[in-house]
């Protein structure tokens, strides 16, 4: 049976502290790469000594100034790609032993042009644990029933596989939004490509340990996401695709106002709706450790309303930055890495 030739790419800002572990996470893999390409995107720590200590085993795309945005530098490494399919990750994530050989299974279907693995979030302190447990909801709830729709919302950026060819002509890179693994989902939608969930294919990622950096990231997600709305609006075809768009866009947005204004209109009210909130939250929580193996999120899902908050304030914050107010940002704020 023919066998598809898989790479790897994998851009990297000043990773020096991640890169080492992803990339040696591609190299462990059941079924092997093909290919390992990083594009050292300006990087002015020891990004560029941590990959030269891999030799010829990866292949090194040295880019002198930083571009600012990752799918620049994405772009740059498309074209030394030779491999039927390709698989996007970020230098602070590690691939589950088994990823490429899970996602080949899907590529075996010449119809499928696109995959989307299972993100879980790296252990580290309590933002991190409310993380998994948003990560485990929304992979395990609404992903789900998007995929009942026909309609999955995102291929996700640390988790991606997109056959070659395919991605070239259809897809490619725009570098107008924030959101790069957003942008090339849509466009899959667009084009009436079949893409497959595989909750198989893992990975694990390095989200935000600390607040700033975390509202820095929900705030390039959810600005690159009414961006994306916007350019992307043409692709409402389906009663299905209005639906999920309404209910995460326009249901979303009334619910993170109502959430934030709450305690200024009673405080009774606020204080009745977050005992409602923390009661079904336990359900969540115990089947998340369960699944996720992470007694941690059994300690810490009582402080995921912290989030919930801060999740509502930047959703809205961006709505007005993007849509009212017209600020258009494509700056990528890198948030502050720990060792994995």
């Amino acid at each position: 049976m023919f066998q598809l030739k898989i790479s790897i790419l994998i851009p990297a800002h000043n990773e020096e502290k991640t890169v080492g572990r992803c990339i040696k996470s591609c190299l462990r893999q059941t079924r092997k790469p093909d290919e390992i390409i990083v594009v050292n995107d300006g990087s002015t720590d020891k990004t560029a000594q941590v990959l030269s200590g891999f030799g010829s085993r990866i292949k090194v795309i040295s880019i002198p100034k930083a571009t600012g945005n990752k799918s620049f530098a994405q772009e740059a490494g498309l074209s030394h790609i030779s491999g039927d399919i390709f698989v996007c990750t970020d230098a602070d994530t590690i691939l589950g032993w088994r990823f490429i050989e899970m996602i080949e299974k899907d590529f075996v279907d010449p119809k499928t042009s696109a995959v989307a693995g299972y993100v879980r979030s790296l252990k580290y302190n309590w933002i991190t644990a409310c993380r998994a447990l948003d990560y485990y909801i929304g992979q395990n709830l609404y992903k789900q029933a998007q995929g009942y729709l026909n309609f999955l919302f995102v291929v996700p950026g640390a988790a991606g596989a997109f056959r070659t060819e395919i991605f070239k002509k259809n897809i490619g890179f725009d570098h107008d939004t924030l959101t790069e693994d957003l942008d090339f989902t849509y466009k899959v939608h667009w084009y009436n490509l079949k893409l497959v969930y595989n909750r198989q294919a893992i990975v694990y990622t390095q989200d935000p340990a600390d607040l700033r950096s975390y509202v820095n990231q929900m705030r390039r997600w959810y600005g690159g996401g009414w961006q994306n709305l916007i350019k992307h609006l043409k692709i409402i075809r389906r009663p299905a695709e209005a639906l999920e768009l309404s209910l995460m866009y326009i249901e979303g947005l009334i619910f993170s106002i109502l959430f934030l204004i709450l305690p200024l209109i009673s405080i009774y009210a606020a204080a009745f709706f977050l005992c409602l909130y923390l009661l079904i939250l336990p359900f969540f929580a115990f089947s998340a450790a369960k699944k996720e193996k992470r007694k941690d999120l059994l300690y810490y899902f009582p402080l995921y309303p912290i989030l919930a908050f801060i999740n509502s304030w930047v959703f809205v914050e961006q709505f007005f930055k993007e849509i009212i107010l017209k600020k258009r940002n494509l700056i990528w704020l890198q948030p502050k890495r720990v060792n994995i």
